[in-house]
């Protein structure tokens, strides 16, 4: 065979192998494209709901304790928020059906306070006519609550302040821990780099749990229509369940969608920021990119505003500090 032939031959079997990568290849770019949009969806919501948490809220129900963490919660008002946001993101605004199918890959969605959180998710009862009703609701208000060895109780806040329960005096006590330790025999109370410790895993053990259980009960609400998906506990980085319980905020999940050949999956959390540091800027200072604190006197042009340092460098912003203040 000439060296023609072998190279028809070889060209005839090579070309199907291709056209199979090519078409790999564009599914996967398209399947990315939709995650980032998706992503983009959520980060949005999430946020908007973050922002609307505090907005027309009764704040003045909150003067025990001077706490820029202590704030009165809109919930309402947020889980509207993070629905109007995301349905506009999908581009279902006007559109009901749609919107009921998107909400079945929401198994719940949290709203940390300062002494408790809740969860938005579904729930089924019988109404007063005899009919199963079934949707979303706001579960009670869940405390971050602790008990030692020695049938002592604490109840945790996103800071200092704490309830407490003495079991030896069997007596209630109230404040920050630096005076609440001189009140009590708690041991816990008297080591404040232990407290901290087991402040932060209470909060997070309290969070996960009943996220854990709400979303398995979703997955006995959604298997009775034909859904095959399994609906689970994503896991959350250390970073990001720090930044849980240092604000209050919201922290959403979807699940299940299907994109191409696999599920879309993801969880986002969005801080109230109400005790934020200053916001970090990503701007062009020319053709630089740079991120500076919303607090230095610069006029360049902003590109995006981040919460952390951190993920402006992840985005390819440059560190910029700012002017020295004039004496």
């Amino acid at each position: 065979m000439r060296l023609i032939e072998w190279a028809i031959v070889g060209a005839l079997i090579f070309l199907p192998f291709a056209t199979v990568n090519r078409i790999e290849v564009e599914t996967q770019r398209k399947a990315l494209l939709t995650e980032l949009r998706y992503n983009a969806a959520l980060d949005a919501a999430v946020d908007d709901a973050a922002r609307m948490l505090t907005v027309n809220a009764n704040q003045q129900r909150e003067t025990q304790y001077e706490s820029a963490k202590r704030v009165a919660l809109n919930k309402d008002e947020a889980i509207a928020a993070f629905y109007r946001t995301l349905y506009a993101s999908f581009g279902i605004a006007d559109d009901p059906v749609a919107q009921g199918v998107l909400g079945r890959y929401i198994p719940a969605i949290a709203v940390i306070g300062y002494d408790g959180f809740y969860v938005y998710a579904e729930e089924e009862w019988t109404g007063a006519d005899g009919n199963t009703e079934r949707k979303p609701v706001w579960g009670a208000k869940k405390p971050y609550a602790y008990a030692d060895s020695s049938g002592n109780s604490l109840s945790f806040t996103l800071d200092d302040f704490v309830l407490a329960y003495d079991a030896d005096s069997r007596s209630w006590h109230e404040g920050l821990r630096a005076d609440v330790r001189h009140q009590t025999n708690i041991a816990l109370l008297k080591d404040a780099e232990r407290f901290e410790q087991v402040r932060r895993s209470t909060i997070v053990r309290a969070i996960e749990d009943e996220l854990a259980y709400r979303i398995n009960k979703h997955n006995e609400s959604v298997s009775r229509y034909g859904f095959s998906y399994t609906f689970t506990l994503p896991t959350i980085s250390q970073e990001e369940w720090h930044n849980t319980v240092d604000d209050v905020g919201v922290l959403a999940f979807i699940q299940g969608i299907p994109m191409g050949g696999k599920f879309y999956n993801n969880y986002a959390l969005g801080g109230s920021r109400v005790l934020k540091k200053p916001e970090i800027v990503g701007a062009r200072k020319g053709s630089m990119k740079v991120y500076y604190r919303s607090t230095c006197d610069f006029t360049y042009p902003v590109e995006e505003t981040f919460s952390s340092e951190k993920a402006a460098a992840q985005k390819g912003y440059m560190p910029l500090g700012c002017p020295d203040s004039p004496s």
